[in-house]
């Protein structure tokens, strides 16, 4: 007879409280659900390689020669690209102005700014809020099938969309 009170009990219970366990038992299986991050990963390796320095001109160059060289008819290939800058970083910037006087007639005023940064692992690292790669002022390539049209306009146009540079500023030569 006990053993039917303590079950009707549990039911009653259960009837009252069973949608409050249900959200319990699912927050307890979100919380244990693998996240698909390897255990060694944290967020600071994402925001880092999102940071990661743009590689050299001449890997960039290298990388250019390569892709060219693969266009029909170009044959062996030489590239140089002139940079009018190199590109950079802009970083958060936290500004407080403060003024004397009254607000409707400030007598002086004085700004300061100061560069965001975050803690990581490895340190404090600025928080970058655009980062621009390089500018190029010029491109010369030098290959063994300039002296067809088709393939000096595949190869102009070819550099012309990786570097943005517009075609009067692209030379296309034969080499020896």
């Amino acid at each position: 007879m006990e053993r039917k009170k303590k079950s009707e009990l549990f039911l009653e219970v259960w009837n009252k409280y069973k949608y409050v366990a249900l959200v319990v038992l699912l927050g307890v299986i979100l919380l244990v659900w693998p996240s698909g991050k390897k255990s060694g990963e944290s967020q600071s390796a994402g925001v880092q390689a999102g940071t990661a320095k743009t590689e050299s001109l001449a890997d960039t160059e290298k990388q250019m020669e390569e892709i060219l060289s693969q266009i029909d008819g170009a044959g062996k290939l030489s590239l140089m690209l002139t940079v009018e800058s190199s590109g950079g970083e802009q970083y958060a910037q936290d500004t407080e102005l403060s003024y004397s006087g009254s607000v409707s007639a400030p007598e002086d005023y004085s700004r300061k700014s100061t560069t965001v940064v975050t803690s990581t692992g490895q340190g404090d690292s600025p928080v970058v809020t655009q980062s621009a790669g390089p500018v190029y002022r010029g491109a010369l390539v030098v290959c063994q099938g300039a002296d067809h049209a088709g393939v000096k306009l595949a190869v102009t146009q070819a550099v012309a969309a990786l570097t943005g540079l517009s075609s009067d500023r692209i030379t296309v030569v034969k080499c020896q």
